[in-house]
C-alpha cells in the first residue's frame, strides 16, 4: 500500500481516517483491541506518529489485501514483535561473540605471552641457526 503521508509529524484521527479511507471508528477499534497505541494530547486527542501510520499500513494490508480478521492481526503483530526481539538478541549475541573472538585472537607482538604459538625473537633465531652451522 502506497503511503499518502507528506511530512513527519503527528496526525489527528480525522486526518488519518481520510488518508487511509477508513472510518474513525475503525481506528478506535484497532486501539481498543491493542493493535494501535496512538499518543494523546493533554485534551485527550489521539495523535498518530509516522511509526503508528507504518503499523496501520501493515494492519490494513493484512485486513484488506489478505482478509485477516482482528484476532489474526493481533497474533501476527505479536509474532512479528517477538521475531524482532529475537533478531535484536541474536545481533547482540553475534556482536558479543565477535568482540570476544577479536579480543582473544588479537595478533600479539612477537615473543609476547599473548601469542597462540610462542614466537622467538628474530635475533635469537638467527643466532641459533648460526651456532648450529658451526
Amino acid at each position: 500500500m502506497a503511503t499518502k503521508r507528506k511530512s513527519k509529524g503527528a496526525y489527528m484521527i480525522s486526518a488519518v481516517a481520510e488518508m487511509y479511507e477508513i472510518h474513525p471508528q475503525t481506528l478506535r477499534l484497532y486501539e481498543r483491541e491493542g493493535l494501535l497505541k496512538p499518543s494523546r494530547t493533554e485534551g485527550n486527542t489521539r495523535l498518530y506518529t509516522d511509526e503508528d501510520l507504518e503499523r496501520l499500513e501493515f494492519i490494513l494490508n493484512l485486513a484488506r489485501d489478505l482478509g485477516v480478521n482482528i484476532a489474526g492481526i493481533a497474533i501476527i503483530l505479536q509474532m512479528r514483535e517477538r521475531m524482532e526481539e529475537m533478531n535484536r538478541q541474536m545481533q547482540s549475541f553475534v556482536e558479543y561473540v565477535r568482540t570476544e573472538m577479536l579480543a582473544h585472537f588479537q595478533p600479539a607482538a612477537p615473543g609476547s605471552a599473548g601469542a597462540i604459538v610462542p614466537m622467538r625473537k628474530p635475533g635469537v633465531v638467527a643466532r641459533q641457526a648460526a651456532s648450529r652451522k658451526s
